[in-house]
């Protein structure tokens, strides 16, 4: 029988964004609305569409060799899987979502201490009782099947949810009491097939491609012909810490410059590169990029 890598896709907010990053990687995965096998052009591996909070228990149990999902939902099963490695993409910014503990604008709450036997509700009450443990606090914690930020006063003195920017909470009147995790995407894998060569190999080279995907984003190629005279002015308005390529040209005074630069920056420098000496100056994408 062929080998086959079992992965588990996130499901919900992250599936379209996991889905893209694929394509970029050079996996064409195709989603139906129907079906919760995706299908991929790799005869080697087998989707499956799981929901991120479900991921890291069936990749434990070994239901899924490997999977993507959050670090919190990770720490909040209390799964036992290896982190192959960190993806930091979500589906609103590169920034890490945030747990954080709420209380309405006009609470008398103002220190988690004053959280003492109060109800609290949240998606992700292992996260929470861990949080008030480590604080000494005990009260009320219940799971909360959605519409979480509706629900103080009235339903629940404060809450435990998740946030990128703040906007949901603010909107809800809404004021952040403390902070209780921050949380990236993972790879993770089952110990089991981690220690499988054939999985494990599988693994890292998906794990190398998304990578190289993420760490292209921002970033452009610059490249220019440069005269050997005017080369150290040209190279001392690059960016520190960058190491261009310098290629020799048929012209023996002139020298090709190739190097990566973040796109938000190129509007600056590409003036100063000119006026430096640099000629046919030629700005190209980067789709991956692997350190």
């Amino acid at each position: 029988m062929a080998n086959v890598l079992k992965l588990g896709i996130p499901a919900g907010s992250l599936q379209e964004a996991t889905g893209k990053l694929f394509q970029r990687a050079g996996y064409n995965i195709t989603f139906s609305s129907r079906s919760y096998y995706p299908q991929i052009d790799d005869p080697e591996i087998e989707c499956l569409l799981i929901r991120a909070q479900e991921m890291a228990r069936y990749v434990e149990q070994g239901i899924l060799d490997a999977g993507i999902t959050g670090h919190d939902w990770i720490v909040e099963t209390n799964a036992d899987v290896h982190e192959v490695t960190e993806l930091v993409f979500s589906k609103v910014s590169r920034r890490p979502v945030r747990w954080v503990l709420c209380v309405p604008e006009d609470s008398p709450i103002q220190t988690v201490l004053d959280l003492q036997g109060k109800r609290i509700a949240t998606e992700a009450v292992g996260l929470t009782k861990a949080f008030l443990a480590r604080h000494g606090v005990t009260a009320s914690v219940e799971f909360s099947w959605g519409a979480t930020e509706v629900k103080p006063p009235r339903l629940a003195d404060a809450i435990v949810e998740v946030t990128e920017t703040g906007s949901s909470l603010r909107a809800n009147n809404l004021r952040i009491l403390a902070e209780v995790l921050q949380s990236t995407t993972r790879i993770i894998a089952n110990r089991a097939a981690w220690s499988d060569n054939w999985k494990r190999a599988k693994v890292e080279n998906i794990a190398l491609m998304l990578q190289a995907c993420l760490a292209a984003e921002g970033k452009v190629g610059l490249m220019m012909n440069v005269r050997r005279t005017d080369l150290d002015t040209v190279l001392a308005n690059l960016p520190a810490l960058q190491t261009p390529t310098i290629s020799s040209l048929s012209d023996p005074d002139w020298i090709d410059v190739n190097t990566i630069v973040d796109e938000s920056i190129v509007r600056t420098i590409v003036p100063q590169l000119k006026a430096a000496g640099a000629r046919g100056i030629v700005e190209y994408p980067i789709s991956k990029l692997i350190e």
